[in-house]
This record gives C-alpha cells, sequence and structure tokens, in this order.
C-alpha cells in the first residue's frame, strides 16, 4: 500500500517556545470529500495555533484505509459505524464520531413513468455499493413494510460501480439508478428525478433523526491519552466543513478537486455536501442508529452487521454530544 505523506500544522505556541503537539497520522482516499477539506483546515491551522499536526496518507480504497488502521499505519480514517460495531464484536476496541450524513438516492430520467417503489417491479435498477449497500438494504424494508413488495425479487438487480451507473441510465442501459450522493446530484443537475433518498427513507421507517452514516473512526485506547488534540482537530474539521458552505471563495478555491467543471453541477455537488453537516450528535441520535442497525441486521441476515443483535457498546465516542 502506497502512502503518500504531508505534514500540516508547524505552529508555534503562544508563549514562543515550540509546543509539544499531538501528531495524528490520518488516512484519506484520494478524491474523498475530506480531501476537499484540507485546504481550508490548513489555513484554519495557519491562523490559529493547534495541540495537534496532522500527518496524511492518502489511500487507494476504502478497505485500504480499514486495513492501515488495523495496523497501526494510522490513526484515524473515515468508514461507518456499522464497520466499527463488527470490529469491536470481534476484540478491536475501534470507536466512531461522526462526520457526514450523506445520502445517496434512487434517481430516474425526468420522463421515467417511475413515481413510486410499487413502478420498479420489473424494471433495471442499478445499484452502486452491492447486496450489501445499507440504502439497498433499507429500500428493501421499506417497500416491504410499506407495500408488502419484495425488491429483490421484483427488479432486474445491476450492480455496478457510480460512474457506470450514471452512464448505464443515461444511455438508456437501466431504468432507475440507486446510487451514492455526489453521483445523484451529477444526475440531479441534468435534469433526472429523484424518487427518494437515504435520509427520506429513514424518515419513512420512522426514524425521524440524523443518523450520521460516515465518521472518524480510531482505536479507543489512542483516543483516551490524547482526548484534547483529537477533539481540537474534530472541532476544526466542522469548522472547515462550514466554511466551505457559507464562503463562496473557500468553495471556489477547492472546486478542482471535486473534478466537476461546470456551474450547475457544482451548485447540486455543493448543496448534497452541505446538507450532510452533523448539527446534533446525542442520545437521540444515537438511539437512532441502533435501530437503522436492527433493521440492517434483519435485511441482510447478518451478512453487513455480523452475528450480533445489537449494536456493539462502545460503538460511538462518548467525549460529549456535537
Amino acid at each position: 500500500m502506497k502512502l503518500k505523506c504531508l505534514l500540516l500544522g508547524l505552529l508555534l505556541s503562544a508563549n514562543g517556545h515550540t509546543a509539544e503537539k499531538t501528531i495524528i497520522r490520518l488516512g484519506i482516499q484520494a478524491g474523498g470529500t475530506v480531501e476537499w477539506e484540507l485546504p481550508v483546515l490548513q489555513e484554519a491551522l495557519k491562523a490559529k495555533p493547534a495541540d495537534f499536526e496532522l500527518e496524511i496518507k492518502h489511500l487507494a480504497t476504502i478497505e485500504a484505509g480499514k486495513s492501515a488502521l488495523q495496523s497501526g499505519a494510522v490513526d484515524v480514517i473515515v468508514s461507518d459505524w456499522i464497520w466499527v460495531s463488527g470490529q469491536r464484536e470481534k476484540g478491536a476496541d475501534f470507536t466512531f464520531y461522526p462526520y457526514a450524513d450523506t445520502s445517496g438516492a434512487l434517481i430516474v430520467p425526468s420522463n421515467s413513468g417511475i413515481h413510486s417503489l410499487s413502478d420498479l417491479k420489473g424494471k433495471r435498477l442499478g445499484i452502486a455499493g452491492g447486496e450489501l449497500d445499507k440504502n439497498w438494504l433499507l429500500l428493501q424494508t421499506l417497500a416491504n413494510q410499506q407495500q408488502d413488495i419484495d425488491l429483490d425479487a421484483s427488479v432486474e438487480k445491476v450492480f455496478n460501480t457510480p460512474p457506470q451507473i450514471n452512464d448505464q441510465l443515461k444511455n438508456g442501459g437501466i431504468d432507475a439508478a440507486l446510487t451514492f450522493w455526489h453521483f445523484a446530484a451529477r444526475l440531479e443537475a441534468e435534469g433526472y428525478r429523484t424518487i427518494t433518498d437515504g435520509r427520506s427513507i429513514l424518515q419513512d421507517l420512522g426514524i425521524k433523526e440524523a443518523v450520521a452514516n460516515l465518521g472518524y473512526v480510531f482505536k479507543q485506547g489512542w483516543a483516551d491519552q490524547h482526548t484534547p488534540a483529537l477533539q481540537q482537530f474534530f472541532d476544526t474539521s466542522k469548522q472547515a466543513r462550514q466554511t466551505l458552505c457559507s464562503s463562496e471563495d473557500a468553495w471556489h478555491k477547492i472546486r478542482p478537486l471535486t473534478e466537476i467543471e461546470d456551474d450547475l453541477s457544482q451548485k447540486h455537488l455543493r448543496q448534497s455536501y452541505c446538507a450532510g453537516n452533523i448539527e446534533h450528535w446525542g442520545e437521540a441520535e444515537q438511539k437512532a442508529a441502533e435501530k437503522v442497525y436492527v433493521l440492517l441486521h434483519k435485511q441482510s441476515k447478518q451478512a453487513l452487521t455480523g452475528k450480533s443483535e445489537e449494536l456493539q457498546k462502545g460503538t460511538f465516542w462518548k467525549l460529549n454530544n456535537l
């Protein structure tokens, strides 16, 4: 695994002496949204001294990030709490702090006759993420609960990568696409219509709280030794996201990193990105996540979650609420 390192934040303490800083080795996927935030985060560290120093390690895939965390090559990655719970069931001490609630969507052409889940019967449904994609599992749960529909049996499933799913929808190879949020944003900018999205699916399942689907993942033991610096990093990261949502200039500077050129697609991408900001993460949201876990455990027949019928204790870092 090739790791590219970048050091950020060689800052001086207020008394003029070099402060002893906690080095946080952050593993990020090249081209991911965390990478968008690094320029803003770097500016924040230059403007205000911090108690931590970031060592950025670029990773090729999500799985590479998990391997790096497990081997001790990095201290923090971005992943989901389902994986954290599964690892804790196996004896690991990984824990999760919320990063974003970005939501995938079910998209169709503007002139499509598909207007509800019942209209998907017999249609070719492109699914990004595979059989165990969480949106796909929850969409099946919703169809079964609300309309007694077995989506898995009633649609022609087409699994592919998000870029290929988008292409297939455009060329008529599929009738609908269940895809990741940034690819859904591109389709919406081109006039495609959203049937539902991840947040709406949860609400229709009776879960009203906003549940973070991505977060920073790290070892509990390591966090206990570096709590002040880690909390400061999380606060700075949140401020970077907020800056990208409030400052046109800040967003303009990171546009090349998004690999999207046209203004309309940029507008939809930014709206979807900012809609994923986590405003609060307290007991209610964590209880809601436990409900989501139970739904995913049942629908996946343990394939996604592992044998445990309940979310493992300690999955969520308990320092404080947002």
